[in-house]
């Protein structure tokens, strides 16, 4: 399948997008505190989007039932909401997107829960710096594999390895597009498709301490390392626009 590559009009609606998630990431990271629980953080986020004029793009996905992926300590990534509450010390990962006027944004970040330690500063910390080390060295004619390489070479340069089997991935008028983005390398980094004027896809760094084999667990959507210790997860919506990566999903 052909990547997209969007015409100046599709960019605009991608940025309206893509900065309704980026402001609802911020307004949760200053509004959510100690005692909430996971479904009381999903609901602020969908009334946020709402307002915004935005539908929750998630809601429903693939049958997933919240409108943010909320991934507590271990959890990597598509933490179902609960009733769970959030304790000092934990880090929540928040996954969300937006559809408005036939266009999708999408972005994640692990933020902190009050005090944290060092060695969760660190482990989030390595997912941001991952993503944003890769932003900011895409280059166009490069490969989508040579991205791949620039994550995992940054993870496993922390000390950390990418978690296997899930992927940064195309988007624009549907959430996932191809090209599918692993945080690792596969094959040959000087093969697959180029990166172009036009192209607009998510980074999105999945960072676990020792092991990088997923386990999916009971409910059927939340995926933790084989090691199950803590991870961490950041991603952004980016465009290639006048040969440059721009962010569209920053607040």
């Amino acid at each position: 399948m052909a990547i997209a590559l969007r015409k100046p009009d599709e960019l605009t609606k991608l940025k309206v997008a893509g900065s309704i998630v980026g402001k609802t990431l911020k307004y949760l990271q200053e509004n959510i505190t100690v005692g909430m629980t996971l479904k009381e953080i999903d609901a602020m986020g969908e009334a946020f989007i709402r307002e915004h004029g935005a539908e929750p793009s998630f809601k429903g996905l693939y049958g997933f039932t919240g409108s943010v992926c909320t991934s507590l300590n271990e959890v990597c990534i598509h933490g179902v909401p609960s009733d769970q509450k959030i304790e000092e010390g934990d880090i929540l990962g928040l996954d969300l997107g937006t559809k408005i006027d036939g266009y999708f944004g999408d972005a994640a970040i692990t933020m902190p829960i009050g005090q944290i330690s060092k060695e969760d500063e660190a482990l989030i910390a390595c997912s941001k710096d991952a993503l944003y080390h890769a932003i900011e060295n895409i280059e166009v004619g490069m490969r989508f594999k040579e991205i791949s390489a620039l994550l995992e070479s940054f993870i496993t340069g922390r000390g950390y390895v990418p978690l296997r089997d899930f992927c940064g991935h195309g988007i624009g008028t549907k959430p996932h597009d191809e090209p599918n983005i692993p945080n690792y390398l596969e094959g040959k980094a000087k093969q697959g498709p180029k990166v172009k004027n036009g192209m607009v896809f998510c980074l999105e760094p999945m960072v676990c301490q020792k092991g990088s084999k997923p386990v999916i667990l009971e409910d059927k959507w939340s995926v933790v390392s084989e090691d199950g210790l803590r991870a961490s997860h950041y991603e952004h919506t980016v465009a290639i626009i006048d040969n440059k990566a721009v962010i569209l999903t920053e607040a």
